[in-house]
């Protein structure tokens, strides 16, 4: 299912085959929250830009249109015409986040929908049945993401309610698998580590986890108000304790440098906003750092966002064109910036496979940051 094709010191060059097909790691999963990228992207576009897995979440399809829907017309990939692999987040990161609004209970989660206030209970059945109803090729265990500042105690009590989740999420699967009419009987699930930012739980945590024998694992609770260094500190103590025939999927990361550091560090999938939430505040992504494309200075530029790049912003319009589209508040231009920044990003991952088969990635590393911290405002 998982094949290493080759090692460059931590970082991983592998192929995770799928129902859906073979997914080429270390990816970035482009996140398409309620089935679809923000920005006018379709799945036609996707595919134009080398986009192997969408990310999806079970939360918000749940509330809107409803997972059954969505099984009532065939799934999630026949709903959304996407023909390559799906990722589902199990919805927990997003109900922890509304604080005020939920109550944490062993069975699971109560808390109210964001859109119409009604009270929603979830735990781990609840979410393997709804993204069992996606269809996903892979779904994520229910889990709790507490914040990193809380205090170990609490962190300590709610790795240990996330592990008993997860071998619940593990024998709800193992039976909607095995359902005549289930949407996708080969729905793979991923287990998550958590333990905030101490080593000695995240390592605990790790092997138990490790013990259920998943198809993958994910190191989640990063990125969420820690520094970068001590996400690399974690990463570093718990990812030689997972599995290491098995993918590793760092949740919510990141920026191109974070995406960097972590293949150093063994991670095989990646998935973030930043790409389209910065493309549709006219931030571009190039191998010199950003560029605020909303800047005066552009306004009469007649060169693609990046020379060299073949995403179809780059190859059919110039700066000066893209920036008037986005002072002028038109779609095209949100559009176009989001297909150059996630274009930008799957070809960095690319660019990255080549250089842990050539046995220089740590070479190819070096130099991307160099160019970042150059600067992209010529």
């Amino acid at each position: 299912m998982y094949r290493i094709i080759k090692t460059d010191g931590m970082a991983k060059r592998g192929e995770l085959t799928t129902v859906h097909g073979v997914i080429q790691t270390p990816v970035f999963m482009n996140v398409g929250t309620v089935a679809a990228i923000k920005g006018a992207v379709s799945s036609p576009d996707l595919e134009g830009i080398g986009t192997q897995v969408e990310l999806c979440n079970t939360y918000h399809l749940h509330v809107r249109p409803g997972d059954e829907i969505v099984r009532a017309c065939g799934g999630l990939h026949r709903f959304m015409n996407w023909k390559r692999p799906i990722l589902t987040d199990s919805g927990g990161f997003q109900i922890f986040s509304l604080a005020g609004l939920r109550k944490i209970k062993e069975e699971g989660v109560s808390f109210h929908s964001h859109v119409d206030g009604r009270l929603i209970f979830m735990g781990p059945e609840e979410s393997m049945r709804i993204q069992s109803n996606l269809g996903s090729t892979i779904a994520m265990a229910f889990d709790e993401c507490p914040p990193s500042t809380a205090e170990k105690e609490y962190i300590r009590k709610s790795v240990d309610r996330t592990t008993r989740w997860l071998e619940r999420c593990k024998a709800e699967m193992d039976r909607l698998n095995a359902l005549p009419d289930t949407v996708n009987p080969s729905q793979l699930l991923f287990g998550i580590n958590q333990g905030g930012i101490y080593e000695d739980i995240r390592i605990e945590h790790a092997k138990r986890i490790s013990e259920l024998d998943l198809p993958g694992y994910a190191v989640g609770g990063l990125a969420v108000g820690e520094s970068h260094e001590e996400m690399y500190r974690i990463l570093d103590a718990a990812v030689p304790h997972l599995p290491q025939n098995k993918p590793v999927y760092l949740m919510g990361v990141g920026t191109p440098a974070n995406i960097l550091e972590g293949v150093s560090r063994g991670v095989d999938f990646f998935d973030c906003v930043y790409p389209t939430r910065n493309g549709r505040h006219g931030h571009a992504y190039t191998n010199r750092g950003r560029l605020n494309l909303k800047n005066e200075r552009y306004k009469t530029d007649e060169r693609p966002i990046e020379e060299g790049c073949d995403c179809p912003a780059c190859r059919n319009h110039s700066r000066a064109y893209i920036r008037h589209l986005l002072t002028s508040g038109e779609m095209l231009g949100l559009r176009l910036m989001v297909l150059h920044n996630l274009r930008f990003y799957n070809r960095m991952m690319e660019e990255i496979r080549d250089a842990i088969e050539a046995g220089r990635y740590e070479e190819y590393k070096r130099d991307k940051l160099e160019g970042f911290a150059l600067g992209a405002e010529d």
